[in-house]
């Protein structure tokens, strides 16, 4: 017979914070480097109605940090650098690279989202924190249209880079769910 399993929800409701506060922080610095390295203002106009919505979810992320609903990654300095550099590299790469990037980024984020709304259904259908979850996961599969509109299937070595940017972000958050 299956040893039953028990969870500490008030444990797991910590990690979904503290672990979505680093992915939305990453986000944020992914689209800070590369609205800082793009040149083409219809290009900087569309990352940066992404990054603003990446502040508003990191904001909310924040402030239940703030309240003591969980606490921050301690590799947000990791975060910061690498996030950042990625950015960056993407859009010296090109728009098209930078929305590889964008688009292999937020499909392993909606992925992630999707299982936490699995989760708080089953456990919690009350608790608010499943409806901020759930809008930001339809913003971030806007991002993968916005990205998938503005031709990131046709930047070079899409199939490589793809599967390495999604198997950078599932490391990060198995990360950043144990530190």
């Amino acid at each position: 017979m299956p040893r039953p399993y028990f969870e500490d929800k008030q444990k797991k409701l910590q990690e979904i914070i503290m672990v979505n506060h680093a992915g939305e922080y990453g986000a944020q610095r992914i689209y800070e480097g590369q609205l800082a390295h793009t040149k083409d203002p219809k290009s900087k106009a569309l990352i940066k109605e992404m990054l603003e919505q990446e502040l508003e979810h990191l904001e909310y992320f924040e402030k239940q940090i703030q309240a003591g609903k969980g606490r921050p990654t301690a590799l947000i300095p990791v975060w910061t650098i690498f996030g950042y550099g990625l950015g960056v590299l993407s859009a010296r790469l090109g728009l098209k690279t930078a929305m590889l990037v964008t688009e292999n980024v937020e499909e392993v984020i909606v992925d992630h989202y999707q299982e936490q709304i699995n989760y708080l259904e089953k456990t919690d259908p009350k608790n608010p924190l499943l409806k901020k979850i759930k809008k930001f996961k339809q913003d971030e599969a806007g991002h993968i249209h916005i990205a998938i509109d503005n031709a990131s299937n046709d930047a070079p070595f899409y199939g490589v880079l793809s599967n390495i940017v999604r198997c950078i972000c599932r490391s990060a958050i198995f990360i950043s769910k144990k530190i």
